[in-house]
């Protein structure tokens, strides 16, 4: 009797333990599925064992889609910055199971709709004893500075790009501030959106002619593309429509900015014949604020516009 009392209570106890187990292991992963980090884990094989939500989020691609797949058969398909693929070369996890060294890198993932996106991975063993078991990747979203249009250009090429301007182009521009708008969500990283549209463009076409309304166009993208900050970004909208997107530290350099850019492509001539052609531009700017998404920042950029149309053009709104 005493015996069974004893083996009951090692079973409950045991049982006990197991759910306690259980209990923590969902804790932790109900954590994992919070960050907003990307979180895989993958064996000695590289066959992908664990996928988190935020892996799900930047990529696209759900767990049940990833999990089971070796890492070079996944879609992912990883790429350094020269366009270099690392599945089968150069791969940081599989150096890291190789050493056990633990490993930084900058890399371009493939969207599971088929566009890059750059990331920063951190990457390190997973040790059982002495034996490598597997590895872990974390991996986030890099910075917009990444941004640089040789890596673009290499990556791309005209499909980010507009064709008569070589600006990045409408679809560069829209993947872009949805960058800087999670970095402004995330780490309050101000940035400015200036929204500008060349006055009276058909009247230089009706004129001079298209060829030469392309020359105006070509040369105040020169303009603005030889005066752009490094971080910043300035493209072809559509027609004669220009967007930039400005690193800002304080609200008071919107009119700064867009003044410049106003004085820039007034000072831009092309040549019809032995004629200078100049244009002007009308200009509306705002900056990011809490609970903008892109569309209502670029809508509030574009009113500001045409407030400055309204104001007698060649002029300079901002909020």
């Amino acid at each position: 009797m005493n015996c069974k009392i004893g083996c009951d209570t090692t079973y409950n106890r045991l049982i006990l333990e197991r759910r306690n187990v259980v209990k923590s292991a969902q804790f932790y992963l109900d954590i994992i599925n919070q960050l907003q980090d990307g979180i895989y884990f993958v064996d000695k094989e590289r066959r992908i064992q664990f996928w988190n939500c935020a892996a799900e989020r930047i990529t696209g691609y759900k767990s049940e889609e990833i999990v089971g797949k070796c890492c070079q058969c996944s879609g992912l398909n990883h790429i350094d910055g020269k366009g270099k693929p690392l599945c089968a070369v150069g791969c940081p996890l599989f150096q890291t199971l190789s050493d056990g060294k633990q490993r930084q890198d900058f890399v371009l993932v493939r969207h599971k709709e088929g566009y890059r996106i750059p990331i920063r991975v951190n990457v390190f063993p997973v040790r059982q004893g002495d034996e490598i078991t597997g590895a872990v990747e974390v991996f986030t979203k890099d910075s917009p500075t990444v941004f640089e249009e040789d890596l673009i250009e290499n990556l791309s090429n005209i499909a980010m790009h507009d064709e008569l301007t070589k600006l990045p182009n409408r679809r560069y521009l829209e993947s872009f501030l949805s960058y800087r708008m999670e970095e402004y969500n995330r780490f309050g990283r101000k940035f400015a959106v200036l929204f500008a549209d060349i006055d009276d463009f058909s009247s230089i076409n009706n004129v001079h002619g298209h060829d030469t309304g392309d020359s105006v166009l070509k040369n105040i993208a020169t303009s603005l593309n030889c005066s752009t900050r490094r971080n910043d970004l300035v493209g072809r909208w559509g027609g004669e429509e220009f967007v930039g997107v400005y690193s800002i530290a304080d609200y008071s350099e919107m009119n700064i900015i867009a003044d410049r850019f106003r004085i820039l492509v007034e000072k831009t001539e092309a040549m019809h014949g032995t004629t200078k052609v100049h244009a002007t531009v009308s200009v509306g700017i705002t900056a990011a604020r809490e609970g903008d998404t892109v569309h209502t920042l670029l809508e509030r950029a574009d009113q500001l516009m045409y407030a400055s149309k309204h104001a007698g053009k060649n002029s300079v709104t901002s909020d």
